[in-house]
């Protein structure tokens, strides 16, 4: 799903270490989806404890309907450094999965 930070995160490297790991398709599609979801949620967390509560509701509706040009110039005007923000916790939440993954593996030889 193309989520309004799409173009600031990949996540191409823990697709490539789940590959690795002795699984189903059906497992690995299910656990993509684990991982779409929490870089989703992580990312919403960090930019609604930036809001006021009517700022939240105002990014909420524009995430609602899509509006993804809206989100950034929104997003832009309300939270100083947001791309940098999202970014790293991102690469935070990315360096926990890798770590996650690696000890899995392990555990599976």
């Amino acid at each position: 799903m193309k989520h309004f930070y799409t173009h600031l995160i990949e996540i191409e490297s823990i697709i490539i270490e789940l590959d690795k790991l002795d699984l189903s398709m059906e497992q690995k599609t299910h656990l993509t989806s684990l991982i779409d979801s929490s870089l989703h949620h992580t990312i919403l967390d960090v930019v609604l404890s930036q809001l006021s509560i009517q700022d939240k509701k105002i990014f909420l509706t524009y995430l609602q309907e899509g509006k993804h040009d809206k989100i950034w110039q929104f997003l832009n005007e309300k939270v100083d450094g947001v791309e940098e923000k999202i970014k790293k916790a991102a690469e935070d939440l990315k360096l926990q999965l890798h770590k996650d993954l690696k000890e899995t593996k392990k555990n599976q030889l």
